[in-house]
């Protein structure tokens, strides 16, 4: 009865061994081939995890200094989307707002973040001890208390300064030198910012030395400019100067045109308001800085501990004169003047 039942599904005991081998090795193909597939699945796993992610805090937007940061990475090799990414998170020179923005960034868990300027580090230190912080443009990084010291930052921060302090003297010694008969000299400045109230004093001491009266004016908001534009004309002041912040920074070409209308010669930290009609500026290229970060980042990356980074200071300076706005408000620029500057708009 057997041999006929089998004989009958036309299935023989010899073609029955032979299915049960050739379904045997199907099985074996089929596990080899899952095995394959779940490793390719976990290296490219692990292939996204080794991805570096950096997030990017910023209290403005600035096209060329985003620019030279991607640039300063292309050149170590890091190709944004590719083998880096980068999170954007572009605010306003505001702490409470970047605080946000940062606390964001902080639970995406990024390697790295970089953190451009004075009040986006101010928004970000309290939030993380933990993930490097790289700063490319701050005013005083040791006065803020963002670093013990240039040499020995300590700490999860360091990056590059701008030396700002330094400079806030030069920068009125100019102005003076282009205009010898000024002798009250308006201030505009944040008293928000952390580092702002050392620039003053810089600014201060060299103002007692080349006997200039300052009117400090402050603007913390996009809303005190009219306010302090109307104490400027009240006061009759000779001149204005900038203390470097991300408004009065953000502001330039508002305080540009008010330079103008109102015929005074004005001297910016940032180059950046010449392109808004600004007459004189005295400052570190910002771009390089920015460039320089890149740096930063990538021995962060690789291992190296923000403490043991020291804060870079600037080695490029630019002093740009417009003699296009000098002749809108009817000034001459001394040719002692003309020939120190970097660049001359004409």
């Amino acid at each position: 009865m057997r041999k006929t039942f089998l004989i009958q599904f036309g299935v023989s005991a010899s073609d029955n061994r032979k299915s049960k081998i050739k379904n045997q090795k199907w099985a074996g193909f089929f596990a080899v081939l899952i095995v394959l597939t779940a490793c390719g699945a976990r290296t490219e796993a692990q292939r996204a995890e080794k991805t570096p992610h950096i997030g990017y805090l910023a209290p403005a937007k600035y096209e060329s200094r985003e620019e030279a940061f991607r640039q300063g990475l292309r050149e170590l090799g890091y190709v944004e989307g590719q083998n880096i990414l980068i999170e954007w998170r572009i605010g306003e020179p505001r702490v409470d707002q970047l605080r946000e923005l940062a606390a964001g960034l902080v639970r995406l868990k990024v390697d790295v973040i970089v953190a451009t300027s004075t009040f986006p580090v101010q928004a970000t230190k309290d939030i993380t001890k933990t993930i490097p912080i790289v700063f490319a443009g701050v005013l005083d990084p040791v006065g803020s208390g963002f670093v013990s010291s240039l040499a020995r930052p300590g700490g999860n921060i360091t990056g590059l300064s701008l030396l700002a302090p330094e400079l806030s003297g030069k920068r009125l010694e100019l102005l003076k030198e282009a205009f010898p008969k000024i002798s009250r000299v308006a201030v505009l400045w944040n008293p928000d910012n952390p580092a702002a109230a050392r620039l003053l004093r810089e600014t201060k001491a060299a103002a007692q030395e080349l006997r200039v009266t300052l009117q400090p004016v402050d603007v913390r908001g996009a809303n005190d400019f009219d306010g302090a534009f109307a104490a400027i004309r009240r006061d009759h002041s000779h001149a204005l100067l900038t203390i470097p912040d991300p408004l009065t920074n953000r502001e330039g070409r508002r305080i540009a045109d008010f330079a103008t209308k109102s015929r005074l010669p004005a001297m910016y930290d940032i180059v950046e308001t010449m392109d808004a009609g600004g007459l004189m500026a005295y400052g570190v290229n910002r771009l390089d800085p920015y460039h320089r970060a890149a740096t930063y980042v990538d021995k962060i990356l690789k291992g190296t501990k923000p403490a043991d980074l020291p804060v870079e200071q600037p080695t490029k300076f630019e002093f740009i004169v417009n003699l296009k706005a000098a002749k809108q408000i009817s000034v001459t620029i001394p040719p002692n003047v003309l020939v120190r500057a970097d660049k001359v708009i004409r």
